[in-house]
């Protein structure tokens, strides 16, 4: 498998300037300066079909564009600032595409109220879009709203796995940022209802701690795979619905990142809204890093 180095080369930093953007500018910072990739930061001012938006005065935001390079251009990394009009999903999506951006990295949030319930959240639509994985990253509470707060990390990462090859792309793909940063691994498989006892409770088999010989067995794969690789790993088993159940232990335990394929077991495209993805990406209380597509050079 490539190293991370490898295969970030390129970085899409998308912003509005919001609190929440602030928050993603550092893992931005973080994830350029570690693995040296160059940084496009991208904004959007919106323009929806229908909508007349007359001359754009960008004066303002060229302002605040230009401190966003220089502050990321602190990593030493070559940075590019870009202005463009449009709907935010897609002209990020379009930019991520012409550009051959390896990761996009954004805020989720930075719109609030009437405009979200309207128009919905614009880093879930780039999440179900994009051409390559996407971070994002939710707004710090309190004091950590505002950059500088403290330095990043990935200690913990926490990747739900289906065993379809979207999230066996994940699993790869977090291996080598564990390598990277140094970072532990759970590997989070949730049993759906469908596997309940007719009283809806866990097999007597899977309560008494006792695995499904396959499913045992592609876990003992992965975790000796992993750890012959020098990264620390564990499996973990839950019940429940899956969102549900990836949330409740993501908020019991540390979590610094989730990396997760954007489609289930069924191999169904469909859109991000109501899918596992989603409810996660929405909720989660750590940065989310997903994708419907991996780089192939970690796909086994």
């Amino acid at each position: 498998m490539a190293a991370m180095h490898d295969v970030i080369k390129r970085l899409l930093f998308a912003t509005d300037f919001s609190a929440c953007a602030s928050h993603a500018e550092e893992y931005a910072a973080k994830l350029s300066s570690t693995c040296g990739a160059s940084v496009d930061v991208i904004h959007v001012s919106e323009i929806y079909p229908g909508i007349y938006a007359g001359i754009q005065d960008h004066r303002e935001t060229d302002g605040m564009l230009a401190d966003t390079v220089r502050r990321l251009q602190r990593s030493t990394v070559p940075v590019t600032g870009h202005q463009s009009t449009g709907i935010p999903s897609v002209q990020i999506c379009a930019a991520a595409e012409a550009w051959n951006a390896d990761v996009i990295v954004m805020g989720t949030h930075g719109r609030t109220g009437l405009g979200h319930i309207l128009l919905g959240s614009t880093a879930e639509r780039v999440v179900t879009m994009a051409p390559c994985p996407v971070l994002t990253v939710r707004a710090a509470s309190g004091s950590e709203a505002t950059p500088g707060h403290g330095p990043i990390r990935f200690q913990h990462i926490v990747i739900p796995i289906d065993f379809s090859e979207c999230s066996v792309g994940a699993l790869e793909y977090g291996i080598q940022m564990a390598k990277v940063f140094g970072a532990s691994l759970t590997l989070l498989h949730v049993l759906e209802p469908v596997f309940y006892g007719h009283d809806f409770t866990l097999p007597q088999e899977l309560g008494g701690g006792r695995l499904d010989e396959r499913l045992d067995a592609q876990f003992k794969t992965y975790v000796s795979t992993i750890r012959s690789a020098g990264v620390s790993a564990r499996q973990v088993i839950r019940g429940g619905a899956p969102a549900d159940s990836i949330l409740e232990f993501v908020r019991a335990s540390p979590c610094d990142l989730i990396i997760m394929g954007t489609h289930g077991r069924r191999g169904i495209s469909r859109a991000l809204q109501g899918s596992v993805a989603a409810t996660v990406l929405r909720l989660a209380p750590c940065p989310v890093l997903a994708g419907k597509k991996f780089p192939r050079s970690f796909v086994s």
